[in-house]
C-alpha cells in the first residue's frame, strides 16, 4: 500500500489504541518520569524473520511526541536475525515507555504474518499460482495484516465486501441456486466487478460455468475433485482454490495450476515475531 495511504487509514486506528492503553494517564511512567527529558530505545529482534510495519511502528510515538523519530537499519521486507538490532527510537523519555507496547504490538503482529506469508508464498515461486489472502482478519486490523501479507510476498484477495462480488454458500441460498445467484449479481453489480462464485460440488462447478461465472472458487474439495472441476472448467473462467489452507498443507496445492489460492491463516493463524524495545537511556 501506498505509505501515505497506509498513515491515513492506520493513524486513527492507533490513536485508538493508544487511547485504550491510557485511559488517564500512564501511572507507570509519570511515576518514574514526571517531567520532560530526551532518551533512546534499541529495537531489537528476539527470532528470525520478516520484518513489516516500520511506519506503523513510528506512529505511536511521533502521536505521543511530535518530535520522535525512528533510525531503522532495515526495511519492511528484509529478512532479520535473532539478536540483530533493528532500529533506534528517540523520543521525550515518556512518550517511549507509553508508547513501546502498542507499538511492539503492531510490528510484532505485522513481520509475523509477513514471515508466515513468506514461508507459504515461496513454494509458489515459478508457477502460475498467486498466493492471496482472505477477509479473516482482526476487526480494525485489517489495513495492518493485508499490507503484511503485501510484504511477505503474496497478493490481496477483495479488502472488503464493497471491493467485489463474491457469492458463497449463504448467499447461493437465498438466491435459490448457482445460476440465479450469478445472474442476480451479473444485474446489479456494475458492469466493471468480475463475478466469483464459492463451489462444492462438481454439478455446481458446471452450473458455475454454464452461468457464466468470471472465477470460480473450489471450496475445500480433495485434490483429486479438484482436478476434474479444472478440467471441467476448462480455461473458462478463472480459478481460485480456498478451504483450510494452511502452511501445513500448502504444497500438495502447488502442481494445480490454478489461478489462486486463498489462505485466511495468513491473516488469523500467523504466530507473531518476537520483538523488543531495549537499553532506554536518557540523553538530555
Amino acid at each position: 500500500m501506498n505509505p501515505i495511504t497506509l498513515k491515513l487509514q492506520a493513524e486513527p486506528l492507533v490513536r485508538l489504541a493508544l487511547q485504550e492503553d491510557i485511559t488517564s494517564e500512564d501511572v507507570s511512567t509519570a511515576s518514574v518520569m514526571p517531567g520532560p527529558a530526551r532518551g533512546e530505545v534499541h529495537l531489537i529482534a528476539k527470532q528470525d524473520g520478516v520484518i513489516c510495519g516500520l511506519d506503523v511502528f513510528e506512529l505511536p510515538f511521533v502521536l505521543l511526541d511530535p518530535t520522535a523519530e525512528v533510525r531503522a537499519t532495515v526495511s519492511d521486507g528484509d529478512e532479520v536475525t535473532a539478536g540483530q538490532e533493528l532500529a533506534v527510537v528517540e523520543a521525550d523519555v515518556r512518550a517511549l515507555l507509553s508508547g513501546e507496547r502498542v507499538a511492539l504490538n503492531y510490528l510484532q503482529r505485522m513481520s509475523g504474518i509477513a514471515t508466515y506469508t513468506r514461508n507459504m508464498a515461496a513454494l509458489f515461486a515459478g508457477t502460475k499460482t498467486r498466493l492471496v489472502d482472505t477477509r479473516k482478519t482482526t476487526p480494525n486490523m485489517r489495513v495492518f495484516e493485508k499490507e503484511a501479507v503485501r510484504v511477505g510476498g503474496a497478493g490481496n484477495h477483495r479488502y472488503n465486501l464493497s471491493d467485489g462480488v463474491l457469492l458463497k454458500d449463504n448467499h447461493i441460498d437465498a438466491a435459490g441456486g448457482v445460476a440465479a445467484a450469478i445472474a442476480a449479481a451479473r444485474a446489479h453489480a456494475p458492469f466493471v466487478r468480475k463475478i466469483e462464485v464459492e463451489v462444492e460440488t462438481l454439478d455446481m462447478v458446471r452450473e458455475a460455468v454454464e452461468a457464466g461465472a468470471d472465477i470460480i472458487m473450489l471450496d475445500n474439495m480433495d485434490v483429486p475433485t479438484m482436478r476434474e472441476a479444472i478440467a471441467l472448467i476448462d480455461g473458462r473462467a478463472e480459478v481460485e482454490v480456498s478451504g483450510n489452507v494452511t502452511a501445513a498443507n500448502v504444497a500438495r496445492l502447488v502442481d494445480l495450476g490454478v489461478d489462486y489460492v486463498s489462505s485466511g491463516a495468513l491473516t488469523h493463524s500467523a504466530p507473531i515475531l518476537d520483538l523488543s524495545l531495549k537499553h532506554l537511556r536518557v540523553i538530555g
